[in-house]
């Protein structure tokens, strides 16, 4: 009795606070356990992800051809069309970037000594002790991260042994994923208690739906991105807009900062080559596509996928890029935008997925 006394003493609130804290508790101890198993496994859990994103983009193009012929043949020439116009998409781009490379870096160069040239003699008015430790300072960062990004790609990817694993984890991931993913799905269910099976197939169905929709539409984004900036640097008569173009597509597939900064360069070019004031219109550029992109290319691709506050992605990429490098950065939203859509279903948040859900 004397328990129940001090018990109903605590305030309510606190209460409540408690409750949520221990749960919030485990439930982080949950995934502290799955990250570390995942690292353990890490080249095979990053092959079986990526084959699930050539699945999303192949799968499409699959459902056609099953139309007109057996499903296995439909399948081989699924995979060529997506590798050919992958393989073809980035020969393009790295073809212009390298036909291009050094006068891209000229420009940048010569773009770089006129910004230094205006932080003396602007406004701002610093001395050349300034805007040598300025210059230093951005190059150990530039360095710092680039080498940072490069040894945990490394370190993750291992030796020549685990890529030819995570290769063939892939390869046959992609031919199963496609030609029999419900059979798979459906026996990973099975395993589950008949209690939780309802949760689990929505909430897995509701991340491949997030996974699929991001891949397909990430792609669309960062051709129209690139387009638009092509279009738009042709327009202002800006040197090197195929390579700078080209730049912009790669960025694109990291969403919020990816293309900005890749514009940046394209604005240092146009500092170099045109002025200042083209350089102000290419930054203008910059706020359009962003625009067009968050406010437009988005909503239209993406369509129901999961869309996460631009804070929310900067804070994921930062993670992402933390702990796994450029590979981090590139699947790091992708993944917490499906898990988000799964974590609105679970709550009761999700009103095109009501919660509980029907027995499977």
């Amino acid at each position: 009795m004397a328990d129940d006394g001090a018990s109903s003493q605590i305030p309510p609130t606190l209460s409540r606070a408690a409750g949520i804290t221990w749960r919030v508790l485990i439930l982080l101890a949950g995934l502290v356990v799955v990250g570390f198993f995942l690292n353990l496994v890490f080249p095979v859990a990053l092959a079986l992800f990526l084959s699930l994103l050539v699945t999303a983009l192949a799968s499409p193009v699959m459902n056609l051809l099953d139309r007109f012929m057996p499903r296995v043949l439909a399948m081989v020439l699924s995979l060529v069309i997506i590798l050919t116009a992958i393989v073809s998409i980035l020969f393009i781009v790295v073809r212009s970037t390298i036909a291009e490379s050094s006068k891209l870096v000229a420009s940048l160069q010569s773009g770089l000594t006129e910004i230094r040239s205006w932080l003396k003699d602007g406004p701002l008015g610093l001395t050349d002790e300034s805007v040598d430790g300025l210059v230093t300072q951005a190059e150990a960062w530039g360095k710092t991260a680039a080498e940072g990004a490069l040894s945990a790609a490394a370190g993750e990817l291992g030796s020549l042994g685990t890529l030819i694993i995570g290769g063939s984890v892939f390869f046959f991931g992609v031919i199963f994923f496609l030609l029999s993913p419900d059979k798979i799905w459906g026996w990973v269910v099975n395993w589950l208690p008949n209690s939780s099976k309802a949760t689990v197939d929505t909430s897995g169905r509701i991340f491949w739906h997030s996974i699929s929709s991001y891949t397909k539409g990430i792609v669309v984004i960062a051709l129209a991105d690139a387009a638009l900036v092509f279009i738009g640097l042709t327009i202002l008569q800006v040197p090197l807009a195929p390579a700078l173009a080209a730049v912009v597509f790669l960025g694109a597939f990291i969403p919020v900062i990816g293309a900005p900064i890749a514009t940046f360069f394209a604005a240092i070019v146009a500092l170099a080559e045109r002025g200042p004031v083209v350089a102000l219109l290419v930054i203008a550029l910059t706020v359009v596509v962003g625009s067009a992109d968050g406010h437009i290319l988005q909503p239209l691709i993406m369509g129901k996928a999961e869309h996460l506050h631009p804070l929310a992605i900067i804070v994921v990429l930062a993670i992402g890029s933390v702990t796994l490098g450029i590979v981090g950065a590139l699947i790091a939203v992708p993944i917490a935008a499906a898990l988000y859509g799964v974590a609105k279903f679970v709550t009761g948040r999700d009103p095109d997925h009501p919660y509980p859900p029907a027995p499977v």
